[in-house]
C-alpha cells in the first residue's frame, strides 16, 4: 500500500484547532469533517466542499461552548449522520441523499455520561462508548438505547471488523474487549480479549489480527485470541511521538496509524502470515494527527490534524489501464476499483474472503467483469453493479465464460458447466455436459413472478446430442430427461420454466410440458423459433408461413400467415410486438395481436378479471375457445368462481354453469352475512370438490361440520347408494331402513336385477337372491350361492337346467357333483371341456374311463392349439403317435426325439426325417445328421450340409459312406447341376471341395463372370493373375466392353494400354481420365495434347483452353517438331507466341544445317541477331555481315569483333587491330595485346585512344612486373626515375611507393624516402600529407622510428611523431617533442607511459607514476600483501577499499577465517557498502562445523571483537540506530555466546556452555537451525537434561528430513509454542552433521521415546514459562538475557553500567570462581571483553592478572 498526497481539503490554522472526527459515507458519495467549532463540513467524492451544518448542545441554555463533538458515523444507507457529544447525548441528523437537502434531527439518545467514541455498523444499530466504561447500543427504529456490556474503565476507542458483525472496545486501563453480533461461524471468543501496556487509543481490527498502539510508541499485532504476534517498537526513535489514532482499510489488509508528522502503514502479507511495515508517510509541520477516515472503496484516506487541517491521500498498490477503456486501481491485495474511463462509473471489486486478486478482465462486450484469486472466482455485471464471489480452486485458467444470459454467468471448464447468479456468492449449480453452445443451454431465473412460487430457477441442457436434462436449480433436483430420436440443435425454456421448446436437425420443432412430462411436435421444417418476451406466446417460421401459438397450452391451435421472406428478429416494446422479416433487400414488419399476448400475460400474473375483459372482446374461434378453457381451469384453481361461471357459459357447458351459479349464490350469501370470504364456506368447498369429482373430499368438508344429511343427500343425488348407505350405517342414521328400501326400489325400477340380488344376498334372503339372479340371466351366480348353501338344494334342478341352457356346463357339473349325480356331472364336465374335473371325478367314480378322458382331453387341447399341454395327456393315454405329432405341433422337438427313442415300433422311424429337417433348418447340423443317419437318410444329410455350404462336413460324411471316385463324381455332377441352376457359388464350393478349382474357373469364364475368375485365379494361381487380367482386358476390348477392360488393364498395371485403347476408339475423354488418374500430370497433359491434335482447329483451341493447357500444348508441339500444329494453335489463340515458334523453328533448322531457312525464320521471329550469331559461329563472315547490315546494324560491331578475335587467334595482329578500331573497340585491342603480353602495343593503343585508362594500365603493368620478382622491382624503380626526370612527380611518387621487396629493405626505405621527399618538395598540401601518412607506418614497420618521426615533424604532424617514438619505446624523445612542440600532448605521453608500465607488469615503477593503478594491478595479480602494504602508506579510505576486496576474495575462496584475521588486523570501518561482507563473513563462520570446542575460542573471540568494534564505529556514524546497526548488535551477541561457550567448554566444572547452546536456539534465523538444535541437544544430553535433549534432538531429526526435502513447511512446532524460539527459519543449504551422527541420534531418540520416565516437555520457571524464553507468556514482559548464559535475568541479577546488560548472579559467580580457580586465559579474555562491552565489571575484587 502506498500513500500519495492528493490535495488539502481543509487548510490548517496557525494554532491548535483540532479536527475532532471524520467519516466517509458507505456509498462513497459524501465525506464529513467535524471542526473544532462543532460545524460538520460535507465534501463530495472529488473533495469539493458542498454543504455544512452546525451541531447543537443538549440544551441551548448551555451555549455553543458547552460541549465538543467526540465522534460521528454515517448510517449504512448514507442518508444520516450520528454525532456523539461530550454533553451526554447522541444526535442523529437526516442529511438526505442529495446536496442541499434539509438537515433535520431524527433521533436523540440522552446518556448518563459523556460519549467518547461511536460506530454505526448495521441498520438501526449505533454502538457507542461512554466515559463511565459502558459500551451501549442505540436503536434508531425504537429510539431506545441499551447496554451491551459494562466495564469500570473509560472507553477510549471502538473498532469493528471488516463485515461489521463484531466490535472491539479499548479502555483506559489497557483492556480490549471483543463482542460479536454474529460470529459468522468463526468460533472466536467474546469478552476481555487482551490487556495492552498503555491505553489503546489507536485500535484497528484487520482481516487477520488486531493492531493496537498508544503512548508507549509501540505498535503491537495480536492474534485472534489475544496473543502477541508482532511488535513494532519505535521507542528508541526520538522523532516518533505517541500514536493517537488508527484506521483499517475496508478490506482489512492494511492499517494506518497516525502520530506526530507521520502516517505509518502496515500491510498484511497473507503468504507469510505477518504484518509488513511499508515506508511511512512523513509530512513536516503536519503536527499530531487526530482523526483518520478511509473511503469505503479503499481508494482514499483522509487525515485530520491538531491544527485543523484535512489532507487527502490516494491509496493504492498499483494502477493499470485495461484496453484503453477501464482503469484498474488495486487499493489492497483483495480489493480493486474498476472505473469506466468513458462514463466515469466505478465498481468496487472485493474478495470477501480476503484472497489476493490476481488478474481482472472485462469481457462480454465490456459489460462483465471476471477476476481470479487463489481459491475463488469473482464475477460482476458493470451495468447493474451486481458482484459475486464463488469458491473456485485453481483450474489453470482454462475456463470459458459465456455472458449471453444477463442474470447468470455460464462457466465451462473440463466438461463441466457451472452457473453463477450475479449478486449470489454460491455456485447456483454444476452439471456435466460437452455441449457449450448458448443455443443448447437455457437458464431461467425468476424472470416472471408466478403465484405461489418464490424461487423459480430452471436449467435445460444437453446430456448428449440427443438427450435433454431439465434441472430445478433452487431445489437441486432433476425435473425430467427427454430422449429424442434425432440430434438437437436448439432449445429454450419459457420464462416461467414450465415449458421447453426444442428443435432437432430435421428442423422439427417440439414442445415439452415439464409438469406433465408430455412431448408434442409443433412444427416441421422450422427455420426460426422464439418465445415472445414477457409471455408464453411462441413465434416460429415454417417454410413460407409465420406460425403463432397464442395459447401454448393448446398446441394444436396455431395462427398462421403466409410469408415471402425469412424471419430475422422479434421485438416487443411500448405495448407492441413486431416480427421483423427480411424480404429480399427490404425489411417488413408483422405486428402480432397484442391482446392475445396480453391474455397470456394476464393469466400468468393472476389478473383473471383483465383476462376475462379481454376475451369478452373476441369472437369465438378455436384459439378463443382454448383461452376460455385455460381461464376456466385457472379461475377454478384460484377460487374465482364468478369468472369460472362466465368461462363455462362462454364454452356452452350449461350444467357446470348452473352448478357454479348455485355455488356462487351460497358464497355471496355467506359473504354478505358474515363479511368473510364465501369461497371458504364448507358448502362451497364441498360443491367445488364435487365439481372436481372428488366426492370423498366433499364428504370430508361436510363431515367436518357434522352435516350428515347433506352427505347422504349428495350421494342420493349422485345415485351413489353404496356410499350413502355405508355412511348412514356408520353414523346410525334413523332413516337407514328407508334408505335401503329406496335403494332396492330404485334398483328394481331401473331393471338392475343383479344388483338387487346382491342386496338380497347381503340381507340374507338367499332364495330371493337366487330368483333375482336367475331373472337377470345369471345362473352361475345362483349356482355359486346354491353350492355354498346346502339348504337351497331343492332349487338345484331348476338352477342346473338354467346353467345347461346357458351352456354353463362346468358350473352345472359342479352342482350335479354336489347333488351326488356323478354320471350327469361327468357328462356336463365333458360337454363343458372341464376335463381336469372330469378326470378327477372318473378316478373316484369311473376308473375305466380315465384313459379315454385323457385322450379326449389331449384331442381337445390339440383342437385348441395347445399342443404342448396335449403331449402329456396323450402319453398318459398311451397314444405315442399322437404324442409325437402333438410334440411336432408344439415344436417340442427334443420331447419328440425322447418319445421316439422310447418306441420299439419300426414304423416310428418315418418321424426321424421330419425332426432332422427341423434341426437342419435351425442349423443344428450335428443333431440333424445324427437323426438323418438314424432314420437311414444319409443322402439327405449330405444334401443338408451341401445346402448349408458345409462342404467339408458333407464331404466327410460322403467319404465315410462312398469311395473317393464316387465322391468326386458325385460332387462334380452335383456342381454341374448347380451350375445349370445358376447356383455358381455352391457349384464353386463343390468343385473346390474335390480339388478341381480349374473347373470352377472354366465355369465362371464360360458364364463371363470375370470377377469370380479373377478371385479364383488370385487364390489358386496367383502367378497367373496379371496375365489373366491382361487376357480378360483384351477380350473385353475386342467386345467393345471398354469400361470393364479398363478395370482389368488397371489391375494388370497397364494404364498405358487402357489409354491406347481409348485413343484408338476416339474415346478421348476416357483416355484423358485414365491418364489423369494413373499417369500423373505429365501423361494427362500429353493425352490432352494428342486429343487436341486429333481435333485440330478451333475445337483444339477450345479443348486446350478448357484444360488450361494452351501454353503447354504450343510448347510441346514446338519441342516435338510439330511446327504446323504449333503455328495453327498460336494463330488461333496466342498470336503473341508466333515469334517464339518461329524462333524454335529457326533453331531446329539451324540444328539441321539448313542455314538459309533458319535465317529466314530468325528474321520472322524478330531475332536477326541470332542469325548473325549463327553465321559468326560458323565463321561465315560475309553472310554475318550481310544480315547484320540488313537487319541488325547494332550487330555489325560484334561481327567485326568476331573477325578480329579470329585474326588474333591466327596471329594476324595488324588485321585484328584494324577490325577492332573499325568497330570502335580499342579497349579490346588493349585487352588482346595484354593477353599476348605485347605491353608496348597495348600502351600505344591506350595512350592514343584511351588516355584516361593509361594510369590503370601502367599500374597493371607494374603489378605484373612485381609478380615477376626482382627484375620487376628494378623495372619499377627505373620507371619511377623516368617519371621523375620527365617531371611527372605524382606518377614517380606512386611508382616509388609501389616498390616492395622484402629481401632488400634498404632499397625499399630509399625509394619510400624518395617518394616522401618528392611529395614534400613538389606536391605539397594534402597529397604530401597523404604520402607521409603512407610512408610513416611503413618506416615504423621497418623499425626506422627516427626517420618516420622526422618525416611527420616536417609536416607538423606532432601527435603522429610522438606515437612513432612511443611505439619505438623512445619515451624521452616523445616527451621532449611534446614539451618543445605542443605541451598539450604531455599528459597523453604520461598516460601512454602508465599503460606501458601496466602492460609490461612493471608495477614497482608504476607506483611512482599512478598509485591507484598500481594497487589495482596488485589486486588483479593476487599480490594482496604488497597491495595492502602499499595501500597502508596512502590514506585510511584507500586501505579499507582493498581490505574489503581482499576479504571478498577470501570469502569466495571459502577462507572466512583469513578474512576475519584481516579485519582483526585492520579494523572494520562502518561503511554501508561493507555490511554485506561482514554479514557473509559472520554467516560463513557460523556454518563451519565442529566450532563448539575450546580450540575454536580464538576464532569466536576475534569475530566478537571485530563486531564490537564495528558496532562502536556505527554508533558514531550516520548508521547509528539503523536496522543494520541493530542487526550487527544481534550478530555481536551471537558471537559473544559462541566465544563464551568455547571458553566454558575448556573448564570442566562449568555447565554454562549448555545454557549458551540452548540460548542460541532463539537466534536460529541466523544460526543454522539443524546445527543449533543438534548442539543444544547434545549439550543437554551430556549433562543429563534428558527432557530438553529429547525435544531438541527430535526437532533436529525433523529439520534434517525437511532439509532433505528442501521444505520446512510441514515442521511441527507444537513443542515450542509460547517460547521465543522462532518458527519461520531459513532452510539450511546442507546438513551440518554426518549421516552416521544423524543415525546415532535417531537411535537414541527412539530409545528415549520408549522410556516412560522422560517427560517430553520443556522445563518451566516461576513465570510458568519455558525457562530459557525471554518473553513471559502470561504477562508479555520480555526479560534481559544474561551476558554469561543467555538465560533470562529474573531475580538475583548483576547490573552493568551499559543499559540493557545484566547477568544472573548465580551464573556470574560460577564463571568468576571457575576463572579464579583454573586461571583459564580464555575465561579471563571473556571477562575482559564483558568489561569492555558492558561499561565495566561490577565490584568483585577480581583481577585479571
Amino acid at each position: 500500500m502506498q500513500l500519495k498526497h492528493l490535495k488539502t481539503l481543509l487548510t490548517p490554522q496557525d494554532c491548535a484547532a483540532k479536527v475532532t472526527c471524520m467519516a466517509w459515507a458507505p456509498n462513497n458519495s459524501k465525506f464529513a469533517v467535524c471542526t473544532v467549532d462543532r460545524v460538520v463540513l460535507l465534501y463530495d467524492e472529488q473533495g469539493e466542499r458542498r454543504d455544512k451544518f452546525s451541531t447543537k448542545p443538549i440544551d441551548s441554555k448551555y451555549g455553543k461552548q458547552s460541549y465538543i463533538v467526540k465522534d460521528m458515523a454515517f448510517s449504512p444507507d448514507s442518508t444520516k449522520i450520528a454525532i456523539g457529544q461530550s454533553d451526554n447525548i447522541i444526535f442523529v441528523y437526516r442529511i438526505g441523499e442529495d446536496w442541499g437537502d434539509k438537515k433535520a434531527i431524527c433521533n436523540k439518545f440522552v446518556q448518563t455520561s459523556s460519549v467518547t467514541c461511536l460506530l454505526w455498523p448495521a441498520e438501526h444499530a449505533i454502538v457507542f462508548g461512554l466515559v463511565e466504561g459502558k459500551v451501549r447500543l442505540a436503536n434508531t427504529q425504537t429510539n431506545k438505547s441499551s447496554t451491551i456490556y459494562g466495564t469500570e474503565s473509560y472507553v477510549v476507542s471502538l473498532a469493528s471488523n471488516v463485515t461489521g458483525k463484531g466490535i472491539l472496545s479499548g479502555h483506559a486501563d489497557g483492556t480490549v474487549v471483543r463482542y460479536f453480533f454474529d460470529n459468522e461461524g468463526s468460533g472466536d471468543s467474546q469478552g476481555k480479549l487482551l490487556t495492552h501496556p498503555c491505553p489503546p487509543y489507536a485500535l484497528a481490527w484487520g482481516a487477520n489480527s488486531i493492531m493496537v498502539a498508544g503512548c508507549d510508541k509501540k505498535v503491537v499485532a495480536y492474534g485472534r485470541e489475544g496473543h502477541v504476534l508482532q511488535t513494532f517498537d519505535y521507542s528508541r526513535d526520538r522523532t516518533e511521538k505517541e500514536f493517537t489514532v488508527a484506521v483499517t482499510s475496508p478490506s482489512g489488509q492494511s492499517v494506518v496509524f497516525g502520530s506526530f508528522d507521520r502516517l505509518r502503514v502496515f500491510n498484511w502479507a497473507p503468504r507469510r502470515g505477518v504484518w509488513d511495515e511499508a515506508k511511512p508517510k512523513e509530512i513536516p509541520n503536519l503536527y499530531t494527527i487526530t482523526a483518520l477516515a478511509w473511503k469505503k472503496d479503499g481508494s482514499r484516506l483522509c487525515a485530520g490534524t491538531l491544527c485543523g487541517g484535512v489532507e487527502q491521500f490516494d491509496c493504492c498498490l498499483r494502477r493499470s489501464i485495461y484496453k484503453n477503456k477501464f482503469e484498474m486501481t488495486y487499493v489492497g491485495l483483495s480489493q480493486v476499483i474498476v472505473r469506466n474511463l468513458s462514463t466515469g462509473t466505478r465498481v468496487v471489486l472485493k474478495s470477501y474472503y480476503g484472497y489476493e486478486i490476481e488478474e481482472v478482465k472485462i469481457m462480454g462486450k465490456d459489460r462483465y467483469l471476471v477476476a481470479h484469486t487463489s481459491d475463488t472466482l469473482l464475477l460482476g455485471d458493470l451495468l447493474t453493479n451486481k458482484l459475486s464471489e464463488v469458491a473456485w480452486p485453481g483450474s489453470g485458467g482454462n475456463e470459458k465464460f459465456f455472458f449471453e444470459n444477463e442474470t447468470v454467468c455460464m462457466i465451462f471448464n473440463a466438461g463441466e458447466l457451472s452457473l453463477v447468479e450475479y449478486a449470489n456468492n454460491e455456485i447456483l449449480g454444476s452439471v456435466r455436459t460437452e455441449f457449450m453452445n448458448p443455443h443448447l443451454i437455457s437458464v431461467r431465473l425468476n424472470e416472471r413472478k408466478q403465484r405461489g412460487v418464490e424461487d423459480n430457477k430452471k436449467l435445460a441442457y444437453l446430456i448428449d446430442i440427443k438427450t435433454i436434462a431439465i434441472v430445478d436449480l433452487a431445489g437441486g433436483y432433476n425435473l425430467g430427461t427427454i430422449s429424442h430420436d434425432s440430434k438437437i440443435d436448439w432449445l429454450e425454456l419459457n420464462e416461467t420454466g414450465r415449458k421447453l421448446l426444442f428443435r432437432d436437425k430435421k428442423l422439427r420443432l417440439h414442445l415439452y410440458d415439464i409438469e406433465r412430462a408430455a412431448k408434442t411436435t409443433l412444427l416441421s421444417f422450422c427455420s426460426y423459433v422464439q418465445w415472445v418476451p414477457g409471455s408464453d406466446v411462441v413465434v416460429a417460421q415454417n417454410r413460407g408461413n409465420l406460425c403463432i401459438w397464442y395459447s401454448i397450452d393448446s398446441p394444436e391451435s396455431a395462427t398462421m400467415f403466409p410469408l415471402r421472406g425469412d424471419v430475422v428478429d422479434l421485438e416487443r416494446a411500448n405495448g407492441k410486438t413486431d416480427v421483423i422479416v427480411a424480404e429480399g433487400v427490404s425489411t417488413v414488419t408483422y405486428t402480432l395481436d397484442e391482446g392475445l399476448i396480453e391474455f397470456g400475460t394476464a393469466v400468468d400474473d393472476g389478473d383473471y378479471h383483465r383476462a376475462t375483459a379481454f376475451l369478452e372482446t373476441l369472437e369465438m374461434s378455436l384459439e378463443t375457445e382454448a383461452m376460455w378453457k385455460t381461464l376456466s381451469k385457472l379461475s377454478l384453481e384460484a377460487r374465482q368462481l364468478h369468472i369460472a361461471e362466465r368461462c363455462f357459459a362462454a364454452l356452452g357447458d350449461t350444467s357446470t354453469v348452473r352448478f357454479l351459479h348455485e355455488t356462487n349464490q351460497i358464497a355471496d350469501k355467506v359473504s354478505m352475512e358474515t363479511g368473510s370470504d364465501g369461497t371458504e364456506f364448507y358448502q362451497v368447498q364441498a360443491r367445488l370438490a364435487m365439481l372436481d369429482k372428488n366426492f370423498k373430499l366433499a364428504e370430508m368438508y361436510y363431515m367436518e361440520q357434522n352435516a350428515i344429511d347433506e352427505v347422504i343427500e349428495m350421494y342420493q343425488e349422485l345415485h351413489m347408494w353404496d356410499d350413502c348407505i355405508s355412511m348412514a350405517e356408520a353414523k346410525g342414521h334413523p332413516e337407514l331402513d328407508s334408505l335401503r328400501q329406496n335403494y332396492y326400489q330404485w334398483l328394481m325400477e331401473t331393471g338392475q336385477d343383479e344388483k338387487a340380488g346382491e342386496v338380497k344376498e347381503g340381507e340374507g334372503d338367499y332364495l330371493g337372491a337366487i330368483n333375482l339372479y336367475l331373472k337377470a340371466g345369471l345362473p352361475a351366480k345362483a349356482a355359486r350361492l346354491a353350492i355354498t348353501r346346502p339348504e337351497l338344494t331343492a332349487n338345484s334342478d331348476r338352477i342346473a337346467a338354467a346353467l345347461i341352457k346357458g351352456e354353463f356346463y362346468e358350473r352345472a357339473g359342479d352342482l350335479y357333483e354336489k347333488m351326488g349325480n356323478n354320471q350327469r356331472a361327468l357328462e356336463c364336465y365333458r360337454k363343458g371341456h372341464a376335463f381336469r374335473k372330469a378326470v378327477e371325478l372318473a378316478r373316484l367314480a369311473f376308473p375305466a374311463d380315465v384313459v379315454k378322458l385323457e385322450e379326449a382331453w389331449g384331442d381337445y387341447l390339440v383342437q385348441q392349439k395347445q399342443m404342448d399341454a396335449a403331449i402329456n395327456h396323450f402319453i398318459e393315454a398311451g397314444c405315442s403317435t399322437k404324442a409325437i405329432e402333438a410334440a411336432f405341433g408344439a415344436r417340442q422337438w427334443k420331447k419328440a426325439v425322447h418319445i421316439l427313442e422310447l418306441q420299439e415300433d419300426a414304423s416310428a422311424g418315418k418321424y426321424y426325417q421330419k425332426i432332422a429337417q427341423y434341426y437342419a433348418s435351425t442349423q443344428e447340423y450335428e443333431v440333424a445328421e445324427r437323426l438323418f443317419v438314424k432314420g437311414g437318410h444319409i443322402k439327405d444329410a449330405i444334401d443338408m450340409y451341401t445346402a448349408a455350404g458345409q462342404w467339408e462336413e458333407a464331404h466327410k460324411l460322403a467319404v465315410e459312406c462312398m469311395s473317393e471316385e464316387d465322391v468326386s463324381a458325385l460332387y462334380i455332377s452335383r456342381a454341374q447341376d448347380l451350375e445349370t441352376d445358376g447356383k455358381y457359388k455352391e457349384a464353386e464350393r463343390l468343385f473346390t471341395t474335390v480339388k478341381q478349382p480349374d473347373l470352377a474357373i472354366t465355369m465362371y469364364k464360360k458364364n463371363r463372370m470375370f470377377e469370380d475368375v479373377i478371385r479364383l485365379v488370385a487364390k489358386h494361381h496367383p502367378d497367373l493373375l496379371n496375365e489373366t487380367h491382361l487376357h480378360l482386358a483384351k477380350e473385353l476390348e475386342a467386345e467393345s466392353r471398354f469400361s470393364e477392360a479398363e478395370y482389368h488393364y488397371m489391375e494388370a498395371e497397364e494404364w498405358k494400354a487402357a489409354v491406347h485403347m481409348y485413343r484408338v476408339t476416339d474415346m478421348w475423354e476416357d483416355a484423358y481420365r485414365v491418364a489423369k488418374s494413373h499417369g500423373g500430370a505429365s501423361a494427362q497433359k500429353q493425352v490432352a495434347y494428342l486429343w487436341a491434335k486429333s481435333l485440330g482447329g478451333e475445337a483444339a483451341v477450345k479443348l486446350l483452353n478448357k484444360f488450361g493447357l494452351m501454353d503447354y500444348a504450343i510448347d510441346f508441339a514446338a519441342d516435338n517438331c510439330s511446327f504446323d500444329f504449333a503455328f495453327e494453335l498460336t494463330r488461333l489463340s496466342c498470336k503473341q507466341k508466333i515469334p517464339e515458334i518461329h524462333l524454335k523453328h529457326a533453331m531446329y533448322m539451324e540444328d539441321e544445317g539448313k542455314f538459309a531457312e533458319a535465317e529466314a525464320e530468325f528474321i520472322k521471329a524478330g531475332k536477326p541477331k541470332e542469325a548473325v550469331l549463327m553465321y559468326v559461329h560458323n565463321q561465315d563472315w560475309t553472310s554475318a555481315q550481310r544480315v547484320a547490315e540488313g537487319h541488325d546494324p547494332d550487330s555489325v560491331c560484334e561481327v567485326l569483333v568476331g573477325q578480329a578475335k579470329f585474326c588474333f587467334e591466327q596471329k594476324d595482329f595488324q588485321k585484328a587491330e584494324a577490325f577492332l578500331l573499325r568497330a570502335q573497340r580499342p579497349e579490346l585491342a588493349v585487352k588482346y595485346y595484354k593477353e599476348a603480353e605485347m605491353w608496348s602495343d597495348a600502351m600505344r593503343i591506350c595512350k592514343e585512344y584511351l588516355p584516361n585508362k593509361l594510369s590503370l594500365l601502367q599500374e597493371e603493368y607494374e603489378k605484373e612486373a612485381t609478380k615477376r620478382g626482382t627484375r620487376g622491382v628494378e623495372g619499377m624503380v627505373d620507371q619511377a626515375r623516368e617519371w621523375e626526370q620527365s617531371g611527372e612527380y605524382s606518377r614517380a611518387v606512386e611508382c616509388y611507393l609501389k616498390v616492395k621487396d622484402n629481401s632488400n629493405t634498404a632499397l625499399m626505405e630509399k625509394c619510400w624516402m624518395k617518394a616522401a621527399e618528392l611529395s614534400i618538395k613538389f606536391l605539397g598540401g594534402e597529397r604530401a600529407v597523404e604520402v607521409i601518412q603512407t610512408v610513416g607506418p611503413r618506416l615504423t614497420q621497418l623499425r626506422k622510428y627516427s626517420a618516420a618521426a622526422e618525416l611527420y615533424l616536417n609536416l607538423d604532424l606532432i601527435k603522429e611523431a610522438i606515437d612513432v617514438f612511443i611505439e619505438g619505446d623512445e619515451w624521452n624523445k616523445a616527451k621532449r617533442v611534446a614539451k618543445e612542440l605542443d605541451a598539450r600532448y604531455e599528459d597523453y605521453v604520461d598516460q601512454k607511459y602508465k599503460e606501458h608500465l601496466k602492460n609490461q607488469g612493471k608495477v614497482d615503477s608504476l607506483v611512482g607514476v599512478d598509485v591507484m593503478a598500481a594497487l589495482d594491478m596488485y589486486a588483479e595479480r593476487g599480490q594482496w600483501e604488497k597491495c595492502l602494504e602499499t595501500a597502508s602508506k596512502q590514506n585510511f579510505k584507500i586501505l579499507h577499499k582493498y581490505v574489503a576486496l581482499y576479504a571478498t576474495h577470501l570469502i569466495k575462496e571459502g577462507e572466512a577465517e583469513k578474512a576475519l584475521h584481516l579485519y582483526v588486523q585492520h579494523g572494520p570501518p562502518p561503511n554501508p557498502q561493507n555490511f554485506n561482507i561482514y554479514k557473509r563473513l559472520f554467516l560463513d563462520l557460523l556454518n563451519l562445523t565442529g566450532t563448539d570446542v575450546p580450540e575454536s575460542y580464538r576464532m569466536w573471540a576475534d569475530l566478537r571483537n571485530v563486531l564490537l568494534l564495528l558496532c562502536e564505529n556505527m554508533s558514531k556514524s550516520a548508521e547509528a540506530n539503523s536496522p543494520a546497526h541493530e542487526e550487527f548488535e544481534q550478530m555481536l551477541l551471537i558471537a559473544h555466546y559462541c566465544a563464551t561457550r568455547s571458553a566454558a567448554r575448556g573448564v570442566d566444572q562449568l555447565s554454562v556452555s549448555t545454557k549458551l547452546c540452548v540460548s542460541l536456539l532463539r537466534h536460529t534465523e541466523l544460526v543454522p537451525a539443524d546445527k543449533a538444535f543438534y548442539e543444544a541437544g547434545m549439550a543437554c544430553r551430556a549433562i543429563g537434561w534428558e527432557n530438553m535433549a529429547f525435544i531438541f534432538l527430535n526437532h533436529f531429526l525433523d529439520l534434517s528430513d525437511g532439509i532433505d526435502e528442501g521444505n520446512l513447511d510441514t515442521l511441527d512446532h507444537s513443542d515450542f509454542q509460547d517460547t521465543d524460539i522462532p518458527f519461520e527459519v531459513p532452510v539450511p543449504s546442507k546438513l551440518h552433521v554426518t549421516d552416521g551422527q544423524r543415525e546415532e541420534i535417531r537411535d537414541w531418540v527412539l530409545a528415549v521415546s520408549m522410556d516412560q520416565r522422560v517427560e517430553q516437555v520443556l522445563p518451566h520457571d516461576e513465570r510458568d514459562t519455558y525457562e530459557a524464553s525471554l518473553l513471559a507468556v502470561n504477562t508479555g514482559i520480555r526479560s534481559l538475557p544474561c551476558v554469561i548464559s543467555g538465560y533470562p535475568v529474573l531475580r538475583n541479577k548483576v547490573d552493568f553500567k551499559a543499559p540493557g546488560k545484566a547477568a544472573n548472579q548465580d551464573d556470574w559467580n560460577k564463571f568468576l570462581m571457575a576463572t579464579k580457580t583454573t586461571h583459564s586465559p580464555e575465561c579471563q579474555d571473556t571477562l575482559k571483553f564483558i568489561s569492555q562491552w558492558c561499561g565495566g565489571l561490577p565490584a568483585s575484587g577480581f583481577s585479571f592478572h
